[in-house]
């Protein structure tokens, strides 16, 4: 210790209760759209974290259509994570960029394994080498056919809709319409095909109007990595498949490996994604990734009571004095910062927003849905979301040349069960119904507003 220093007070989510002030603002007319990185917009401050038991595709895809974003996690190998955002990045969209295609020599029952294993209803067929459309195979023209070994050739429909370049999304219901079909292939002027136009992407941009997506009308989607040469090439390949976001996600993130990670990755894909770097519970520490290139930071070490770190080796730092500390720093040099830890329910939350929280990260409430991995098992007459050995065996191999998080502390057992809660969209609106509650009772009409108006007093 600091012989010189006195000790000071650290308060967390629990030991303060935001206090309400006049208001004419209903929870109904509360806007809970916020900032990840300057460049990304959300419409709900809501991350799913990047642990193996909390966000692979299905809980990304889902939660993105609802306004936040999840993060992959990197407990597999390279390739499996790649696939996992392209995944996210080819369930939706105003045209699929590289759509999956197929070509007329290759079998029916190749077609049927690329569309079971993408959950896609039709494949463009493409003749090689010219890679131009000579036809499109869909479910419908295979639904009834079993001798598999028969070539896509013989099967697919030749009639093939094509359109050059992006056209409205009015004009692709009226061709769809006209030629009652589902899907329009893009083409170039070779008439080589460069993506693909659907109803049900159609349908899903008017379904989910609140969803969070970059330019071309995709999912967003984040990726966690941890240090070194394996965090770079991660990163690479999987900016490669469209990645929105990389958080250099590590237990202690004020280190000069962390710095020179988030430096390296700036210098490789300057403007290509965007970098979340942490975690922090210090203004040095922030400033530290900042200068390094961060876009934003992530705070939390020790945030609550029963985190490893303060219970293993006496570390950490409860979690409103962190986002108070680091947040002052953040919007110095306009980061925004985003709360990692400790948010267990809604008024976490929004305690979370009012010290100044753009996002936060949810975890283990997250994990116990439908969408998370895992399997649902029964005991005692109560439903457990469990994450086993067997199911963890995509982890990354030795050879991979990951960084091991030297810092990292095992805080679950190999063998993860949390509560089953069904599906993460009811825990989701849960949470933002309880934040547009709380951001009502502090007469705050927004996120920005709310940062602004809250006020905290101490539970004693």
């Amino acid at each position: 210790m600091k012989r010189n220093s006195a000790v000071r007070d650290a308060l967390g989510f629990d030991d303060v209760l935001l206090v309400p002030l006049e208001t004419q603002v209903k929870p109904d007319g509360v806007s809970t759209r916020t900032q990840l990185t300057r460049a990304i917009e959300l419409n709900i401050p809501l991350l799913s974290a990047g642990a193996d038991n909390v966000t692979e595709s299905q809980m990304a895809i889902t939660l993105a259509r609802l306004g936040g974003m999840g993060i992959i996690h990197d407990n597999m190998p390279l390739g499996k994570q790649v696939e996992e955002v392209r995944r996210v990045k080819r369930a939706e969209g105003e045209v699929i960029a590289n759509p999956i295609t197929i070509s007329p020599e290759s079998s029916v029952a190749e077609a049927m394994d690329l569309m079971t294993t993408y959950k896609i209803s039709g494949l463009p067929v493409i003749e090689q080498p010219s890679q131009k459309v000579v036809g499109i195979i869909t479910n419908r023209d295979i639904r009834f056919f079993e001798d598999y070994a028969k070539p896509v050739s013989e099967l697919m429909s030749k009639q093939v809709i094509t359109v050059k370049g992006k056209i409205e999304q009015s004009l692709a219901r009226q061709l769809l319409h006209q030629h009652r079909i589902e899907k329009l292939v893009v083409v170039d002027d070779e008439g080589r095909c460069t993506g693909l136009m659907t109803v049900s992407d159609i349908e899903k941009l008017s379904r989910y109007k609140d969803a969070a997506r970059d330019a071309h009308g995709r999912l967003r989607v984040g990726a966690a990595v941890t240090m070194g040469k394996d965090a770079h090439d991660r990163a690479a390949a999987m900016t490669d498949a469209g990645l929105d976001a990389v958080f250099i996600d590590v237990a202690h993130g004020h280190t000069r490996e962390v710095a020179a990670t988030v430096s390296s990755i700036r210098q490789e894909r300057s403007s290509e994604v965007q970098i979340i770097a942490g975690n922090v519970v210090t203004a040095d520490g922030a400033r530290s990734l900042i200068d390094a290139g961060a876009d934003a930071i992530k705070i939390g070490l020790g945030a609550t009571a029963c985190a490893a770190s303060r219970g293993q080796i006496g570390m950490g730092m409860p979690q409103l004095t962190a986002v108070l500390d680091v947040v002052e720093q953040c919007d110095m040099q306009n980061v925004p910062a985003i709360v990692d830890g400790g948010i267990i329910d809604a008024s976490a939350l929004a305690k979370a927003i009012g010290a100044g929280g753009h996002c936060v990260v949810v975890d283990r409430l997250f994990a116990g849905t439908d969408e998370a991995p895992g399997e649902i098992v029964f005991q005692g007459g109560q439903a457990y979301k469990v994450v086993n050995p067997a199911a963890k065996a995509q982890h990354r191999p030795p050879s991979s040349g990951a960084v091991r998080d030297a810092y990292r502390l095992d805080e679950d057992p190999v063998d993860t069960t949390v509560p089953y809660r069904g599906s993460v969209v009811h825990v989701v609106n849960q949470l933002v119904t309880g934040l547009k509650t709380a951001m009502a009772y502090t007469g705050s009409q927004d996120v920005w507003t709310m940062r602004e108006n809250a006020e905290f007093v101490r539970v004693k």
